[in-house]
């Protein structure tokens, strides 16, 4: 290839271009001035904000320094003068490099690491060595004392039975925590990108005890995490078949143990985004088994997928259809990996200074032991998803087909509790609210404070965060003009879906004594094998 075949790379506009350059030789002069004078203001950026910063006027420079040159970067990428989505690219690009270039990333630079270096004689050092040197065998970053916590042991201990298991799932029935139950029960559909104990970590903190305390008859999907000895074909399993031998599956084997109808659902995330597509496949097939949908972090509409847009373009789609297309396994360190370079300070450099620099060992938090625990993918399953949604967002346009049935989510009519997270980098809570234009039932919409996570494991108990939402049911095209005419109420919200889902929960019975029933008996006590399974 010539010079006149070569691609141009992106500029900048002559005068923005100049105005930058103006803005960081002001600076960069305002601020050798004050080094001269001593006059160096302390930083509150928690990477330098302790006194081993704020006392070495040389550390103290070279932070200063680091976040000019930083904004500087900032800038250049953002007045690029290219297509949007190049541009995205490109401020991802230049913001993974700036988190990675902190001068409190490395030992000779960061005078927190030096002091408690010299403090313990070196033993920091020789156990950071050591935490490194773990994490390398891993091959991934230790966030937590991951030891501490083992599902049925100290997470997912609310007494159950799996009722039903299959080459992708396992079905568990909970068993009952109140003296009546509503006649209706919930189905939860996790993720299967994750392990379903999120929504049952500690009893403090678990959705599905607290759903059980309320009166509610409860069962879950526990997904198979598959690994790369399984010898039975589990890596080449589809998008129809979660569809057929997950979601409606499990559907069929709730309906058949409660002996009722129509149950009641819930997705989180990817989980609500499988549940909608088999509601939807039902409906086309003439069958309407679920009363009333929940939805928890849920795209249905992929016009906006926030951050994870810079991974999605055609090449991508191509890459992983000619690697995993036809079978093997996307897989959970890739997977997390990818999810914790979203947010490099706070999931992985943090971790770099604190387990390497400093030696520390990072404490017990159950959120974080789920976020480690990850699962595999079967790749035709993985690419399918990226296709289809992440990439042509063909969900939404009802002439995408599953099942042999075209699905139109418009179909979907029964009433619907849809939850988002305020600060959401994994679906954005636009993208959430955007679930209101496409499903035509009743709807309650309620934003929640916090993240993808956090926002949505908030017990009532803690008494922290808080919630939006509108009791005149309005819901215009625009998010933001909802938001604008919404009530903000503290705490969380879980007490709010639990009174929404007892108005579509049926009338109260005695609760059964006894799990399963002759065609599903017991297998085993929950939380089931398929959990325990590691990825690694």
């Amino acid at each position: 290839m010539n010079s006149s075949q070569r691609p141009t790379p992106p500029g900048a506009a002559s005068n923005r271009l100049a105005a930058i350059q103006a803005d960081f030789l002001q600076n960069w002069q305002a601020l050798l001035d004050q080094a001269r004078q001593g006059a160096l203001a302390p930083l509150s950026d928690r990477r330098f904000a302790s006194h081993a910063w704020s006392d070495d006027p040389h550390a103290l420079f070279a932070a200063h320094a680091y976040l000019l040159m930083a904004q500087a970067m900032q800038d250049l990428a953002q007045a690029a003068d290219t297509d949007d989505a190049t541009r995205e690219r490109l401020q991802f690009s230049v913001m993974q490099w700036i988190e990675a270039a902190a001068p409190s990333n490395f030992l000779a630079s960061n005078p927190d690491a030096i002091q408690a270096l010299l403090r313990s004689g070196g033993d920091t050092l020789q156990r950071g060595l050591a935490n490194m040197l773990r994490d390398l065998r891993r091959r991934r970053i230790t966030q937590t004392d991951e030891s501490a916590f083992s599902p049925g042991d100290n997470l997912a201990i609310t007494p159950g039975a799996v009722v039903y298991e299959n080459t992708l799932m396992q079905v568990i029935q909970y068993q009952p925590q109140s003296a009546q139950v509503h006649q209706r029960p919930l189905l939860m559909v996790p993720p299967c990108i994750n392990k379903y104990y999120i929504l049952d970590l500690q009893p403090a903190n678990s959705l599905v005890r607290h759903a059980l305390q309320a009166g509610f008859q409860v069962y879950m999907i526990s997904w198979r995490n598959p690994r790369p000895d399984d010898s039975d074909g589990i890596d080449g399993k589809t998008w129809d078949d979660y569809i057929q031998d997950g979601v409606l599956r499990a559907i069929a084997v709730v309906q058949d143990i409660s002996r009722q109808p129509q149950i009641n659902a819930l997705g989180f995330c990817v989980g609500g985004t499988l549940l909608s597509t088999a509601l939807a496949v039902a409906r086309a097939q003439g069958q309407d088994p679920v009363a009333a949908l929940t939805l928890l972090t849920t795209f249905l509409d992929f016009r906006d997928t926030g951050i994870l847009d810079v991974f999605v373009d055609e090449w991508h789609a191509r890459t992983r259809e000619q690697q995993l297309g036809a079978s093997g396994l996307m897989t959970a360190g890739e997977l997390s990996t990818t999810f914790s370079f979203l947010r490099p300070a706070e999931l992985v450099w943090n971790y770099v200074g604190s387990n390497y620099l400093m030696g520390e060992s990072p404490r017990a938090f159950d959120l974080l032991a789920w976020n480690a625990d990850g699962t595999n993918l079967p790749g035709p399953f993985f690419t399918w998803y990226f296709r289809n949604t992440y990439l042509e967002n063909r969900l939404k346009t009802g002439q995408l087909h599953v099942c042999g049935q075209a699905v139109d989510l418009r179909a979907l009519d029964m009433p619907a509790y849809l939850y988002a997270s305020r600060d959401d980098h994994i679906v954005p809570w636009a993208s959430a609210y955007a679930s209101t234009l496409l499903l035509r039932g009743p709807l309650r919409f309620v934003l929640g404070e916090s993240g993808h996570i956090a926002g949505v494991i908030n017990p009532p108990e803690r008494g922290r965060r808080g919630y939006w939402f509108r009791d005149d049911g309005a819901l215009p095209s625009d998010p933001a003009e909802w938001l604008d005419s919404a009530t903000h109420a503290s705490g969380s919200w879980w007490p709010d879906w639990l009174g929404w889902l007892a108005a579509h929960g049926g009338p109260r019975r005695r609760a059964g004594r006894s799990l399963g029933n002759k065609k599903y008996p017991i297998i085993e006590p929950a939380p089931g094998r398929y959990v325990k399974v590691k990825a690694d």
